[in-house]
């Protein structure tokens, strides 16, 4: 075989470390922007905040300042509630205070007020029954098995098999366990299905209460006739007319179907706008939020280090000098990328700006994309767990697309304002006789607004509408 050698010409992308860092910034959401930032402010000195201020200077007789502020504050706490000791006052407030001003109790922050969980709750209360310890270990062990709504989601049975053979627990035990479970607060607790659960809750009732019985019928007998809005049968289960009947649903629907959930414990999420709309001189105009925006710079005291060593040692802090600067340009072109798309959206949907979701027009990622000279997944990123803050309230950038559903007349209506139709109709129903999902469609047909009836029951499904035999009232 005889060797030779050929010169070919081919082109290839490649993703630099700097464009991949753009794309990367660009995805994110403001939080993790700064999350993202605050590591690499970590790990490279040349960068820097702008915003960050020193500390103030602590004031004169700081020491007799903080003495004065913690009596003043406990004559305040004495003025505000008579008769009631300091530590009472404390605890109420969620702060407590120490008795000493040594300086090890001056540095303090107040406590943060954590609801008990379910367990713990009931955990307390089972402290306090006169049971015998495996019968509490019995109890605790199914408190440990409830679900969040406070519901026994495995049957005793099953319970029982898990458990080691040497225990010799009986599923007779785990019955009585759970009565004793099902007495603690909240009422409901323990329960094994919705049955159960309000069973437990009107069972807990006085015996002479208006409709308490004919509302533990329906509740044991016909849950599912209720649940389906059979009124018809229904009245003649209970014999009863319509206002007996609405009078024994109102008591029902009072009831907690979850009891457990009072005690869950959810996370708060919290949303920074990114873009702020107001209307200028008749024109609605996009803004940058100054406080979503991080302000970053170069570290001077490292940059002059740099200009002044240029030698080989100095190539490590040359490298991170770069790298910030990357850092620096890449975020101020994500938000100025930000801003672009914000305020092509805006133009486009000054409608929905004026007067509403019912105004809201077509709009596809595409057309954006197009009309900024970018591509279709950059607007799609930029669009993504990015929040643009109006009059209206706070959206994501993606809120303002939706797909279009053609009219008589030729045009297009947006999926978002067909949505707010059907809202409107829904609510505006007469719920003894509620609209259909065909109903709907020949009213908005009425408007010019094609829309299949499969259609109108996908949009429904989406603003989680009930059914309309599910939105029929007495």
């Amino acid at each position: 075989m005889k060797h030779s050698l050929q010169l070919r010409l081919s082109q290839h992308l490649t993703l630099t470390p700097q464009l991949q860092q753009s794309i990367r910034l660009l995805q994110l959401s403001t939080l993790e922007l700064n999350q993202e930032i605050e590591k690499l402010l970590q790990d490279n000195p040349l960068l820097e905040r702008e915003d960050v201020e020193p500390p103030p200077p602590p004031p004169r007789d700081s020491a007799e300042q903080t003495v004065a502020g913690e009596s003043s504050a406990t004559a305040e706490a004495e003025a505000t509630a008579p008769g009631e000791d300091a530590g009472a006052f404390d605890a109420m407030d969620g702060i407590s205070y120490g008795g000493s001003n040594d300086a090890d109790d001056e540095d303090f922050s107040p406590l943060a007020e954590h609801p008990a969980s379910l367990r713990t709750h009931l955990a307390a209360q089972l402290s306090l029954m006169h049971l015998s310890d495996r019968d509490k270990q019995l109890v605790s062990l199914l408190i440990d098995s409830l679900d969040d709504g406070g519901y026994l989601p495995q049957s005793l049975e099953e319970i029982a098999e898990m458990l080691p053979p040497e225990l010799e627990v009986e599923p007779e035990e785990l019955s009585i366990a759970l009565q004793h479970l099902q007495h603690l607060e909240p009422t409901g607790i323990g329960a094994r299905d919705l049955a159960e659960c309000l069973s437990l809750q009107l069972a807990v009732m006085p015996a002479d209460m208006a409709y308490r019985n004919e509302a533990l019928e329906i509740v044991k007998n016909h849950l599912d006739a209720l649940a389906a809005r059979d009124f018809a049968r229904l009245k003649r289960a209970l014999k009863c007319d319509d206002a007996c009947l609405r009078a024994v649903q109102k008591l029902i629907v009072s009831l907690n179907p979850k009891p457990g959930r009072d005690f869950s414990v959810e996370e708060t999420r919290f949303v920074i706008a990114d873009v702020i709309v107001r209307k200028t001189k008749g024109v609605w105009v996009a803004a940058l939020n100054p406080d979503a925006m991080p302000k970053l710079k170069i570290n001077r005291l490292y940059a002059d280090i740099l200009q002044r060593n240029r030698g080989g040692n100095s190539q490590q802090i040359s490298s991170q000098l770069q790298e910030a600067k990357w850092l620096i340009k890449n975020v101020q072109q994500r938000f100025d990328t930000i801003l672009r798309v914000s305020q092509a959206i805006v133009d486009r949907q000054r409608n929905f700006l004026e007067h509403g979701e019912v105004a809201m027009r077509p709009l596809v990622l595409r057309e954006i994309a197009d009309t900024l000279s970018l591509h279709e997944s950059t607007v799609s990123r930029v669009t993504t767990q990015k929040f643009m803050h109006t009059p209206r309230g706070i959206f994501e950038l993606k809120y303002f697309f939706g797909s279009h559903v053609a009219t008589e007349a030729g045009g297009s209506a947006s999926s978002t304002a067909i949505r707010a139709l059907i809202k409107q109709l829904v609510s505006a129903e007469n719920t003894r006789a509620p609209l259909s999902d065909g109903q709907i469609s020949e009213l908005l047909g009425q408007q010019g607004i094609v829309v299949a009836r499969r259609t109108i029951a996908k949009y429904r499904e989406s603003m989680q509408i009930l059914p309309v035999n599910l939105r029929k009232t007495l």
